[in-house]
């Protein structure tokens, strides 16, 4: 299913929405690290470690046209440019909440 399709008409089934919008690891670790503010793009490189520039400029895009993201350019030598949260985005850390609980308890089991 293509993002245009996502847009205009999302499946049937919200489990499947959702997994469409943060459909992978960098999607999901790109809102955890944007969750407590904006960074700029070698902020996110950085943080992510292991992550190439150009899946990182690709995720970035897609998740700023899925509307999770926001992107602010400035006009300055060399150009700045920040990525934040935008609303929706912020809807998604209850999610993130959760998927944090779930990893420390199977963490803790799995250390038993």
């Amino acid at each position: 299913m293509t993002k245009q399709t996502i847009k205009n008409e999302p499946p049937a089934c919200p489990v499947e929405t959702t997994l469409m919008l943060i459909d992978d690891k960098w999607k999901i670790l790109i809102l955890r690290d944007l969750l407590p503010g904006t960074k700029r793009f070698g902020e996110l490189k950085k943080s992510l470690g292991g992550v190439s520039q150009k899946v990182l400029t690709a995720q970035l895009r897609d998740m700023e046209e899925n509307g999770l993201i926001s992107r602010q350019v400035y006009a300055e030598v060399p150009p700045r440019v920040e990525y934040s949260l935008t609303k929706l985005g912020q809807s998604l850390k209850p999610v993130l909440d959760v998927m944090s609980h779930w990893g420390e308890s199977y963490k803790a089991l799995m250390q038993n």
